[in-house]
């Protein structure tokens, strides 16, 4: 809601495991809880053959701008005492790990890291490619199909102009930061890992005026930098199941009326042939939404669904938070949120479990609550592989196949294999198409006119502020791990932004530092025309907004609530329920016309004391809620 070679093979659940360097141990600290594996998650790996580990005593050579010389790692051993089997590569600057022995060479020859002048017939140097923080899976380097040549060495840059610009979430810089160094180690001697302070100057430090690669990168500002740099080659993006090109002729001939999810989603489904039974879908309906808005189980604080997979920090995670921490101290960067321990994937066998986990203990019970709410149990059957799919750790097509295969083995209901699909053949793929097929313009579109600042309280993630208890508990989740699912998302904040006149454009900023999964072409199209309506219908057929009437029906917010959701004036009125109606008469010029939304607009004119209820509406406005 990221196909190309490395996809895996059509009917498998799984894909073989690939190479890396396996987590150390972690280090305990004093003001976190230790990091621990799910209950039932599965068991480590076995030990890998002797050429994989002795391929970890390569050296693994780093660049550091602001240092101005080459740092090599290197194990000490491939199981050094101690520490698991196969520690962790350390990766940056900073104190290196006990596990690691560092060792200083000055830059001597091609080894320094540039490419190579030829110097006789036969010589061919490599083109260098170019990975960005969110291409670290084996599909953005494996070669065919446009990709880079497999003896091409690699180059990662780490900006720090990146998290200068924006005050991000902790947890997501540190998730950022981690995967990238993860990527590197496991890359080995092949990958020139420069940190500085901005792309350009990594660039030039990595590989001068040398010529290189890079798949299309997934945000408007990237793609413009690339394309402003000299001897700088953009191929085909990797990480989504539809080509630009195949878009562009699904596109042509239709209105911005014609761009529905639901056409494109069946078009996908054809297509790919997923979930189908022929030229039909399989169980002889596209859209299962019907089975899978059941709410939460009457009486349950959690459902009865193993935990999802928690992976272990290593030494690489130790290294970055102290970086981080680092940087903070010097005044370098600001962020926002609570980090530690890491909830999410940071590697590609990481990433692996956690789908493998998902798929065969807790898929079968995702299909039927997926829009459901419980105050105790955030994550509930969802998979929380989006952050591993944007970061590119997870090609998309082995979740959705994965997804059939366990429907086809009669191991989950069709319901759920269904919904999982929709959310990454469907709208996954549906937002990143839009982000590129709207334009740069569609930033700006603002169709209700709303200019009202975010108040403190939003920007500063301070839940214990806030009264209404349903917003209250997910801006906490949202504090402590940069992630809800999308019913939190759209229904409790993006609601509460759109009643309250917010500026569109700063909620998508909002939404896109505060999410670990959150990148520009995520939370533009998401923000701005399913959440906030502000292209006016171009995206979605109505606003998606509600009183309380609804939270109290999927979700268990309400109850304990010093709001009550039935109340529209009043002491006790809920906010959810007094802004819906006031954003109904605000806008009931617009929205009478919308098939969708003249029957509510309607109901404006049954409420005895709406005169009372606009006026406690307009005092309120700016209190926290």
């Amino acid at each position: 809601m990221a196909v190309g070679p490395g996809a895996v093979d059509r009917g498998a659940a799984s894909a073989p495991s690939v190479s890396r360097s396996a987590p150390g141990p972690t280090r305990a600290r004093s003001d976190r809880r230790p990091a621990r594996s799910a209950p039932g998650t599965p068991s480590a790996r076995p030990d890998p053959p002797p050429a994989r580990a002795e391929a970890r005593l390569r050296r693994v050579r780093l660049a550091v701008s602001a240092a101005g010389e080459t740092r090599w790692f290197r194990p000490v051993s491939a199981h050094p005492a101690g520490s698991a089997p196969g520690a962790a590569t350390a990766v940056g600057g900073g104190a290196p790990p006990a596990a690691v022995r560092r060792r200083h060479c000055r830059r001597r020859g091609p080894r320094a890291g540039r490419p190579r002048t030829p110097t006789g017939r036969g010589h061919h140097v490599e083109t260098p490619h170019w990975l960005f923080g969110d291409q670290l899976g084996p599909h953005f380097t494996a070669p065919g199909g446009g990709g880079p040549r497999k003896a091409s060495p690699v180059v990662m840059i780490e900006a720090r102009s990146v998290f200068r610009r924006r005050r991000f979430h902790r947890a997501k810089a540190h998730l950022v930061l981690s995967a990238m160094r993860h990527r590197a180690a496991e890359l080995g001697e092949r990958v020139r890992y420069v940190r500085a302070r901005t792309y350009r100057e990594g660039l030039r430090e990595a590989v001068g005026d040398a010529e290189v690669t890079v798949h299309r990168p997934t945000s408007r500002a990237a793609m413009a930098l690339v394309s402003a740099l000299p001897n700088v080659r953009v191929l085909d993006a990797r990480g989504f199941l539809v080509p630009r090109e195949e878009f562009g002729q699904w596109v042509a001939g239709r209105s911005d009326a014609q761009l529905r999810q639901e056409d494109f989603y069946r078009w996908v489904r054809r297509r790919h042939g997923l979930l189908m039974e022929g030229d039909e879908p399989a169980g002889g309906r596209w859209n299962l939404d019907h089975d899978n808005r059941l709410p939460p189980p009457s009486g349950a604080e959690r459902l009865d669904t193993p935990a999802p997979y928690r992976p272990r920090e290593d030494a690489i995670d130790d290294e970055v938070r102290a970086d981080l921490d680092r940087w903070e101290r010097e005044g370098e960067v600001e962020f926002v949120g609570r980090d530690g321990p890491r909830l999410f994937p940071a590697d590609r066998r990481e990433a692996r479990t956690a789908l493998r986990r998902f798929l065969t203990h807790r898929l079968a019970d995702f299909g039927a609550y997926e829009d459901a709410v419980l105050a105790a149990d955030p994550v509930m059957s969802h998979s929380l592989l989006s952050s591993s799919l944007n970061l590119g750790l997870l090609d998309p097509w082995e979740c959705v196949a994965g997804a059939e295969a366990a429907w086809r083995a009669g191991e989950v209901p069709l319901n759920s294999a269904e919904g999982f699909v929709r959310q990454i053949a469907g709208w996954r793929e549906y937002v990143w198409q839009l982000y590129w097929h709207f334009g740069e313009e569609y930033r700006d579109r603002n169709a209700l006119h709303h200019t009202a600042e975010l108040p403190d309280w939003f920007l500063e993630l301070d839940a214990e502020a806030v009264t209404a208890r349903c917003l209250s508990t997910v801006l906490a989740q949202v504090r402590d791990t940069g992630w809800t699912h999308h019913i939190p998302r759209l229904m409790v904040l993006g609601s509460h932004a759109l009643q309250s006149g917010w500026d569109p454009r700063a909620v998508t900023d909002w939404f896109h530092r505060c999410f670990v999964d959150g990148y520009d072409w995520v939370m533009l199209p998401n923000v701005v025309g399913m959440s906030q309506y502000a292209d006016g219908g171009r995206m979605t057929t109505k606003p998606y907004t509600s009183g309380g009437a609804y939270l109290n029906r999927m979700t268990d917010l309400c109850g304990p609530c010093a709001y009550r959701p039935d109340h529209r004036t009043g002491g006790r009125a809920c906010p959810f329920t007094a802004g819906y109606w006031a954003f109904l008469h605000r806008h009931r010029e617009r929205l009478v016309h919308n098939p969708r939304m003249a029957r509510p607009v309607h109901g404006l004119d049954r409420l005895s004391d709406l005169d009372e209820l606009l006026r406690e509406h307009r005092r309120n406005v700016g209190r926290t809620p």
